[in-house]
């Protein structure tokens, strides 16, 4: 029997992944993305154990994962020149491994998409680069997708993991404007600076108006984010010219202590970005065709839980298909709007508060004048409480204890 083409629009994070699982639950997925090659986006992420445990499901793949854990976090204050330690905690890989089986992982993004894209490819799904999707054409067992080149191609179901300019979503729903944050981010790669020599952590440096995250990602190098409020500044992952770098580096930001300060002077590959989210979408699918990961519900940053909320919309979709076509038969429309509808109704109200959630840290995070600042670092001396390990060992379990996939 034919297995069932499933085309997956996006070669970013989410869409190898999928597509990985899908190959080995018996479909045949086929990736298109509108990039001519693996792109700049994005800088870094940590990967978090929610997220670790859904790709721990690839025999393999956590064996090659690039990038290094780190083993304290570490939230500082450096307001009006004084730095202070406001938390300092245990997230070594044997503390994580023990609270919730996987550790924390900070990599490059460039080096995650490759080892996924070869992962992928590994197991005989072909990408087609440089490939747009414009229009989607629906009839009752499958879907058409035209792309800007004039290339067409048919499946009987498409999933779009296109991120947050969607094309996927805009041709089911409309265009549905990302929200601006009101916060902007530097950021960029810098070798590890002297006061973070021998600590390999998870820092939090706050001062008045203004936030920094940085950690580790292998090879001596650090990637790091400054979080300021300024005029918007679209999301577009480039690098800044050489000269806008250079401003950066000479710039107020690099007098910071902690290493913050070094950090950016030494910065390479700095870019500028807006930050964004967006409202709430009402439905994540429609007929035959499905959003997934940033397409669906975009985030801000500021609690590292955007590829890893993708992970877990992997894990759940790929579970409902096995529980509703277990055979990975050609599907009905009907049984898909089932698929899809559970996947959804479980996974929108809890994407839609993290992404509210990472709205308010940023938002608490990035505040100004001295009393509002003393305040926020009081707010994050809490960050050792019982009550946020409560929600953190809550986020960190998921998707599953025992893979129903």
């Amino acid at each position: 029997m034919a297995k069932i083409r499933v085309i997956v629009v996006g070669a970013g994070i989410a869409g190898p992944v999928l597509a990985t699982f899908l190959k080995t639950r018996g479909y045949d997925p086929i990736i298109y993305e509108r990039l001519p090659s693996a792109g700049e986006g994005g800088l870094r992420l940590m990967l978090q154990p929610n997220g670790l445990r859904v790709l721990s499901l690839i025999p393999g793949l956590l064996e090659q994962m690039p990038g290094h854990c780190p083993d304290r976090i570490i939230h500082c204050s450096a307001l009006d020149g004084k730095e202070d330690i406001l938390v300092d905690g245990d997230i070594s890989p044997d503390t994580m491994r023990e609270l919730y089986g996987f550790p924390m992982i900070g990599l490059q993004r460039a080096e995650l998409q490759q080892l996924l894209i070869d992962t992928a490819e590994k197991h005989g799904i072909e990408i087609k680069w440089g490939h747009q999707a414009i229009e989607f054409e629906q009839t009752e067992d499958a879907v058409e997708v035209t792309f800007a080149n004039g290339a067409k191609d048919t499946a009987s179901f498409v999933v779009g993991c296109d991120g947050l300019h969607s094309n996927t979503q805009i041709a089911l729903f409309g265009q549905e404007k990302a929200d601006f944050t009101g916060l902007v981010q530097f950021g960029g790669l810098s070798p590890t600076p002297s006061a973070l020599q021998g600590k390999s952590a998870l820092v939090n440096i706050y001062e008045n108006g203004r936030h920094m995250v940085a950690y580790p990602v292998g090879g001596g190098k650090h990637s790091w984010a400054i979080t300021t409020r300024e005029a918007e500044v679209k999301e577009g992952w480039k690098t800044q010219k050489a000269e806008q770098q250079d401003e950066t580096r000479r710039g107020p930001l690099s007098t910071w202590g902690f290493g913050a300060g070094e950090l950016v002077k030494t910065g390479q590959k700095i870019t500028k970005y807006g930050l964004y989210d967006r409202p709430e979408l009402k439905s994540w699918f429609k007929g035959r065709i499905v959003l997934l990961g940033d397409a669906a519900h975009p985030t801000s940053p500021h609690l590292g839980q955007g590829a890893n909320q993708a992970f877990e919309d992997i894990y759940h979709i790929m579970r409902l298909l096995r529980k509703y076509n277990p055979s990975a038969g050609q599907p009905s429309t009907e049984l898909l709007s089932q698929v899809f509808r559970d996947y959804q109704d479980l996974r929108l109200p809890r994407t839609s508060e993290l992404v509210r959630g990472a709205r308010m840290r940023g938002e608490a995070q990035v505040v100004e004048g001295i009393d509002a600042c003393k305040a926020r670092d009081e707010v994050v001396r809490g960050f050792d409480s019982e009550a946020v390990k409560r929600a953190q060992y809550e986020l960190f379990s998921g998707p599953f204890k025992d893979s129903e996939m």
